[in-house]
């Protein structure tokens, strides 16, 4: 059963009665096909016209989208002869960050995603994507191992950000979101990075420091929820759609600001419309990325990348 957001109200009572008439018998009198046609069309054309004007608040809306296709379905769809790979070496296992190495289109690859989880025993275990120091210790171990056999990595970013429990704080969670920045920055390996539904803060931009880093058309990328931004400017977490207006945090404002490179677009609706589309479609950009990046040496990554993450900011001044 679909899960319909606010403004797509007036697509939910079309797509209620579709169903309605689909499950009548066929009298003779009205011809339900026919009807069936008519009104889907009418759903088409509100689709394209509701997403065609998505504000900010209701970009992050559908990024944060419950049915949104979350990193280890696009793992599953796009690398064959997966390994699962767990554990920091030094405390234990995070679930909010998956990763291991598979091959994406034949080339052998280490893969990284924040996982949201399902439904709700998915998102306990994953603790709804945030990691603790552990998972970005996790990370680094992964990305180094990819560093010292050769394989490029491709991160699949969504989250709202590190966990900030006590306990995260305890062990140390903002230095271990540095050091894996420091990590991303030093590889000697390409590295492609998606934000494929919610980039939140540092714990986004641990794993998202790479070599390319794309959008999803409907996701978003912020250095704060604009809930978390509106407590802090306005003292009230009410004014969060004044705040995603003024943080553009969108793919279309982001790509505008030379913060990230590409923009890739969504099926009509939205990636929870046309899952495998979208992912599909992901694994088509990184691994053509992954090409050209391939053609650089250990060196030449590293200086592009830094020199991409200095210059951010720098434009106009």
């Amino acid at each position: 059963m679909t899960t319909y957001l606010e403004f797509e109200k007036p697509i939910a009572e079309l797509e209620s009665k579709i169903s309605e008439l689909r499950h009548l018998p066929n009298s003779g009198d009205v011809d339900i096909a026919e009807e069936v046609m008519r009104l889907q069309a009418k759903v088409d054309k509100l689709l394209r016209a509701t997403y065609a004007k998505l504000t900010p608040w209701q970009r992050v809306q559908v990024a944060r989208h419950a049915e949104r296709p979350h990193a280890q379905r696009y793992i599953d769809r796009l690398i064959s002869n997966y390994m699962p790979l767990a554990g920091d070496r030094a405390f234990g296992e995070d679930a909010a960050i998956v990763g291991g190495i598979g091959r994406l289109d034949g080339r052998s690859v280490v893969v990284l995603g924040q996982e949201k989880g399902e439904d709700t025993e998915g998102r306990i275990k994953h603790n709804f994507g945030m990691a603790r120091p552990e998972g970005y210790r996790k990370a680094q171990r992964l990305m180094k191992l990819a560093d010292r056999f050769g394989m490029p990595v491709v991160t699949l970013v969504d989250t709202p950000g590190a966990f900030p429990g006590v306990e995260s704080e305890a062990r140390g969670v903002a230095e271990a979101v540095a050091s894996t920045i420091d990590t991303c920055l030093s590889l000697g390996v390409p590295m492609v990075s998606v934000i494929i539904g919610e980039g939140g803060s540092g714990g986004a931009l641990a794993i998202a420091s790479a070599d390319r880093v794309y959008m999803l058309e409907n996701s978003i990328y912020s250095v704060i929820t604009p809930e978390g931004c509106a407590s802090i400017l306005w003292r009230d977490a009410a004014n969060a759609q004044d705040a995603a207006e003024a943080m553009k945090v969108t793919a279309g404002d982001l790509k505008k600001l030379e913060v990230i490179d590409e923009v890739i677009p969504e099926p009509m609706g939205g990636a929870h419309r046309g899952a495998d589309e979208t992912i599909d479609l992901v694994g088509k950009v990184v691994s053509e990325a992954i090409t050209e990046l391939s053609q650089y040496d250990a060196d030449a990554l590293r200086r592009r990348r830094q020199d991409k993450f200095l210059a951010i900011g720098k434009k106009g001044l």
